[in-house]
Protein backbone atom coordinates (compact mmCIF):
# COMPACT_ATOMS: atom_id res chain seq x y z
CA UNK A 1 0.00 0.00 0.00
CA UNK A 2 0.85 3.28 -0.80
CA UNK A 3 1.35 6.78 1.20
CA UNK A 4 -1.10 9.55 0.68
CA UNK A 5 -0.03 12.33 -0.89
CA UNK A 6 1.16 14.34 2.96
CA UNK A 7 0.38 18.12 3.73
CA UNK A 8 2.50 20.65 2.31
CA UNK A 9 5.50 20.83 4.48
CA UNK A 10 5.93 24.26 5.67
CA UNK A 11 9.84 25.66 5.20
CA UNK A 12 10.84 26.65 8.80
CA UNK A 13 13.81 28.93 9.57
CA UNK A 14 14.62 27.65 12.60
CA UNK A 15 12.98 23.93 13.38
CA UNK A 16 14.93 21.14 11.51
CA UNK A 17 13.46 17.69 10.54
CA UNK A 18 9.78 18.78 11.73
CA UNK A 19 7.05 16.88 9.44
CA UNK A 20 3.20 15.48 9.56
CA UNK A 21 3.40 11.80 10.57
CA UNK A 22 -0.03 11.59 8.70
CA UNK A 23 -0.57 9.73 5.67
CA UNK A 24 1.18 6.62 6.85
CA UNK A 25 -0.72 3.04 5.91
CA UNK A 26 -1.75 0.77 8.63
CA UNK A 27 -1.89 -2.74 8.01
CA UNK A 28 -5.93 -2.92 8.34
CA UNK A 29 -6.21 -0.44 5.74
CA UNK A 30 -6.62 2.87 7.65
CA UNK A 31 -4.51 5.78 7.89
CA UNK A 32 -2.75 8.10 10.29
CA UNK A 33 -4.82 11.15 10.38
CA UNK A 34 -2.62 14.27 9.07
CA UNK A 35 -2.36 17.29 11.87
CA UNK A 36 -2.51 15.02 14.92
CA UNK A 37 1.03 13.78 15.16
CA UNK A 38 4.32 15.91 14.56
CA UNK A 39 7.95 15.25 14.80
CA UNK A 40 11.11 17.63 14.69
CA UNK A 41 14.27 18.72 15.94
CA UNK A 42 14.35 20.99 19.19
CA UNK A 43 12.45 24.63 18.90
CA UNK A 44 15.13 26.59 20.68
CA UNK A 45 16.08 28.46 17.56
CA UNK A 46 12.53 28.59 16.44
CA UNK A 47 11.56 31.82 14.84
CA UNK A 48 9.01 33.84 15.59
CA UNK A 49 7.72 33.16 12.03
CA UNK A 50 8.26 29.74 13.19
CA UNK A 51 6.55 29.88 16.56
CA UNK A 52 3.40 31.59 14.68
CA UNK A 53 2.98 28.45 12.30
CA UNK A 54 3.64 26.29 15.45
CA UNK A 55 1.28 27.67 17.33
CA UNK A 56 -1.65 27.60 14.03
CA UNK A 57 -1.02 23.33 14.27
CA UNK A 58 -3.13 23.51 17.58
CA UNK A 59 -1.34 21.44 19.75
CA UNK A 60 -1.88 20.24 22.82
CA UNK A 61 0.95 18.63 24.21
CA UNK A 62 5.24 18.63 22.99
CA UNK A 63 6.88 16.16 24.08
CA UNK A 64 10.77 16.76 24.69
CA UNK A 65 12.95 13.86 24.39
CA UNK A 66 15.99 16.34 25.53
CA UNK A 67 18.25 16.30 28.68
CA UNK A 68 19.23 18.86 30.71
CA UNK A 69 22.68 18.78 28.96
CA UNK A 70 20.93 19.09 25.36
CA UNK A 71 19.09 21.69 26.47
CA UNK A 72 22.01 23.48 28.13
CA UNK A 73 23.52 23.46 24.79
CA UNK A 74 21.16 23.80 22.46
CA UNK A 75 18.91 26.24 24.88
CA UNK A 76 14.79 26.05 26.37
CA UNK A 77 12.23 25.53 23.85
CA UNK A 78 10.12 28.62 22.45
CA UNK A 79 7.32 28.34 24.39
CA UNK A 80 3.64 28.35 22.62
CA UNK A 81 0.76 29.99 24.28
CA UNK A 82 -1.69 27.27 25.48
CA UNK A 83 0.69 24.31 24.44
CA UNK A 84 1.97 21.60 27.37
CA UNK A 85 5.33 20.80 27.44
CA UNK A 86 6.17 17.41 28.79
CA UNK A 87 9.90 16.62 29.12
CA UNK A 88 10.98 13.12 28.90
CA UNK A 89 14.26 12.42 29.13
CA UNK A 90 15.57 9.58 26.96
CA UNK A 91 19.15 9.60 27.70
CA UNK A 92 20.40 10.19 31.47
CA UNK A 93 22.22 13.59 31.91
CA UNK A 94 25.76 12.69 32.03
CA UNK A 95 25.35 9.77 29.15
CA UNK A 96 27.97 10.25 26.82
CA UNK A 97 28.88 13.52 28.07
CA UNK A 98 32.77 12.90 27.41
CA UNK A 99 31.81 11.24 24.29
CA UNK A 100 29.87 14.61 22.42
CA UNK A 101 32.52 16.68 23.75
CA UNK A 102 34.89 15.02 21.55
CA UNK A 103 32.66 15.13 18.81
CA UNK A 104 32.37 18.63 19.17
CA UNK A 105 36.29 19.44 20.25
CA UNK A 106 38.40 16.75 19.60
CA UNK A 107 41.27 16.23 16.78
CA UNK A 108 41.18 13.78 14.34
CA UNK A 109 43.50 11.11 16.07
CA UNK A 110 40.71 11.24 19.16
CA UNK A 111 37.53 11.26 16.72
CA UNK A 112 39.60 8.32 15.19
CA UNK A 113 40.04 6.14 18.27
CA UNK A 114 36.26 6.42 19.01
CA UNK A 115 34.34 6.52 16.01
CA UNK A 116 36.36 4.35 13.33
CA UNK A 117 35.89 0.89 12.11
CA UNK A 118 32.61 0.60 12.95
CA UNK A 119 32.63 1.92 16.43
CA UNK A 120 30.57 5.19 15.37
CA UNK A 121 27.43 2.66 14.19
CA UNK A 122 27.88 0.35 17.02
CA UNK A 123 27.47 3.25 19.09
CA UNK A 124 24.31 4.01 17.43
CA UNK A 125 23.08 0.66 16.99
CA UNK A 126 23.38 0.29 21.32
CA UNK A 127 21.61 3.63 22.14
CA UNK A 128 18.79 2.37 19.99
CA UNK A 129 18.60 -0.76 21.90
CA UNK A 130 18.93 0.53 25.53
CA UNK A 131 16.03 3.07 24.90
CA UNK A 132 13.85 0.21 23.75
CA UNK A 133 14.51 -2.13 26.69
CA UNK A 134 14.93 0.72 29.28
CA UNK A 135 12.66 3.49 28.67
CA UNK A 136 9.56 1.30 28.39
CA UNK A 137 7.59 3.95 31.56
CA UNK A 138 9.11 6.69 29.05
CA UNK A 139 7.06 5.38 26.01
CA UNK A 140 4.36 4.10 27.91
CA UNK A 141 3.46 7.32 29.40
CA UNK A 142 3.50 9.10 25.84
CA UNK A 143 1.19 6.55 24.28
CA UNK A 144 -1.35 6.52 28.03
CA UNK A 145 -1.14 10.31 27.22
CA UNK A 146 -1.87 10.67 23.46
CA UNK A 147 -4.91 7.88 23.66
CA UNK A 148 -6.25 10.04 26.57
CA UNK A 149 -6.23 14.25 25.83
CA UNK A 150 -2.85 14.68 23.77
CA UNK A 151 -3.31 15.64 20.19
CA UNK A 152 -2.44 17.25 18.17
CA UNK A 153 1.09 15.98 19.73
CA UNK A 154 4.70 17.03 18.18
CA UNK A 155 7.29 15.03 19.67
CA UNK A 156 10.84 16.41 19.47
CA UNK A 157 14.70 15.34 20.90
CA UNK A 158 17.46 17.27 19.59
CA UNK A 159 18.29 16.32 16.26
CA UNK A 160 14.77 14.51 15.95
CA UNK A 161 15.94 11.32 14.55
CA UNK A 162 16.73 9.38 17.02
CA UNK A 163 15.05 9.67 20.20
CA UNK A 164 12.09 11.64 19.07
CA UNK A 165 12.34 9.33 16.20
CA UNK A 166 12.41 5.96 18.44
CA UNK A 167 9.46 7.74 20.17
CA UNK A 168 7.63 7.87 16.71
CA UNK A 169 8.19 4.06 15.45
CA UNK A 170 6.93 3.08 19.12
CA UNK A 171 3.60 5.16 18.30
CA UNK A 172 3.31 3.94 14.93
CA UNK A 173 3.64 0.04 15.68
CA UNK A 174 0.57 0.64 18.66
CA UNK A 175 -1.31 1.82 15.54
CA UNK A 176 -0.85 -0.83 13.71
CA UNK A 177 1.05 1.04 10.84
CA UNK A 178 3.43 -1.01 8.29
CA UNK A 179 6.48 -2.09 9.30
CA UNK A 180 8.28 -0.27 5.85
CA UNK A 181 6.13 2.50 6.36
CA UNK A 182 7.66 3.32 9.57
CA UNK A 183 11.16 2.84 8.07
CA UNK A 184 10.23 5.23 5.24
CA UNK A 185 9.52 7.88 7.36
CA UNK A 186 12.35 7.34 9.86
CA UNK A 187 14.61 7.39 6.74
CA UNK A 188 12.98 10.94 5.74
CA UNK A 189 15.41 12.17 8.68
CA UNK A 190 18.54 11.83 6.36
CA UNK A 191 16.98 14.67 3.50
CA UNK A 192 19.56 17.16 3.18
CA UNK A 193 17.07 19.77 4.62
CA UNK A 194 16.11 17.97 7.74
CA UNK A 195 19.68 16.97 8.84
CA UNK A 196 20.98 18.34 12.37
CA UNK A 197 24.21 20.92 11.46
CA UNK A 198 27.45 19.45 13.55
CA UNK A 199 28.58 21.90 15.32
CA UNK A 200 32.45 21.48 15.86
CA UNK A 201 34.72 23.64 17.74
CA UNK A 202 37.63 25.60 15.91
CA UNK A 203 37.87 27.52 12.42
CA UNK A 204 40.09 25.42 10.69
CA UNK A 205 39.45 23.33 7.30
CA UNK A 206 40.55 20.35 9.27
CA UNK A 207 37.27 20.23 11.91
CA UNK A 208 35.30 19.67 8.62
CA UNK A 209 37.44 17.53 6.68
CA UNK A 210 36.10 14.84 4.46
CA UNK A 211 37.41 12.83 6.96
CA UNK A 212 35.94 14.01 9.74
CA UNK A 213 32.67 13.93 8.19
CA UNK A 214 33.00 10.85 7.62
CA UNK A 215 33.86 9.54 10.96
CA UNK A 216 30.73 12.02 11.90
CA UNK A 217 28.49 10.55 9.70
CA UNK A 218 27.24 7.37 12.09
CA UNK A 219 25.90 9.87 14.50
CA UNK A 220 23.77 11.89 12.32
CA UNK A 221 22.65 9.63 9.68
CA UNK A 222 19.14 7.57 10.07
CA UNK A 223 20.35 4.50 9.05
CA UNK A 224 17.49 1.62 8.47
CA UNK A 225 19.79 -0.72 10.53
CA UNK A 226 19.32 1.51 13.67
CA UNK A 227 15.89 1.01 13.56
CA UNK A 228 16.14 -2.83 12.81
CA UNK A 229 18.13 -3.13 15.95
CA UNK A 230 15.41 -1.64 18.14
CA UNK A 231 12.83 -3.81 16.55
CA UNK A 232 14.66 -6.63 16.60
CA UNK A 233 15.04 -5.70 20.85
CA UNK A 234 11.07 -5.91 21.04
CA UNK A 235 11.32 -9.28 19.27
CA UNK A 236 14.00 -10.52 21.53
CA UNK A 237 12.99 -9.33 24.86
CA UNK A 238 9.04 -9.68 24.56
CA UNK A 239 9.01 -12.16 21.58
CA UNK A 240 6.46 -9.54 19.73
CA UNK A 241 5.14 -6.30 19.10
CA UNK A 242 1.80 -7.08 20.96
CA UNK A 243 3.78 -8.07 24.05
CA UNK A 244 5.44 -5.45 24.33
CA UNK A 245 2.85 -3.24 24.27
CA UNK A 246 0.63 -4.87 26.97
CA UNK A 247 3.99 -6.02 28.82
CA UNK A 248 6.62 -3.57 28.38
CA UNK A 249 3.92 -0.32 27.99
CA UNK A 250 1.48 -1.82 29.97
CA UNK A 251 -1.35 -0.41 26.78
CA UNK A 252 -4.36 -2.32 27.31
CA UNK A 253 -6.56 -3.21 24.39
CA UNK A 254 -8.96 -0.51 25.57
CA UNK A 255 -6.49 2.09 25.63
CA UNK A 256 -4.87 1.01 22.67
CA UNK A 257 -8.54 1.68 20.92
CA UNK A 258 -8.61 4.46 22.25
CA UNK A 259 -4.91 5.82 20.60
CA UNK A 260 -6.05 4.18 17.21
CA UNK A 261 -9.43 6.01 17.58
CA UNK A 262 -7.71 9.71 18.11
CA UNK A 263 -5.06 8.96 15.43
CA UNK A 264 -6.32 6.88 12.96
CA UNK A 265 -9.02 7.46 10.01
Amino acid sequence: MTQQVPSTEPELAGVRNFRDVGGLPTVDGRWVRHGVLFRSGHLAHATEKDAAFLTSLGLHTIFDFRNAADKKLEGPDVALPGVRNVNLPLSDPADGAEFWKMVRDGDLDQLRGILADGKGAARMVASYRTIIKERTGEHSRVLHALAEDSVPALMHCAAGKDRAGLSIAVTLLALGVEREAIVADYLESNAKHRRYKVHRSGTSASAYSPEVMELLSPLFDARAEYLTAAMETVEETWGGVEAYLERGLRLAPETRERLRARLLD
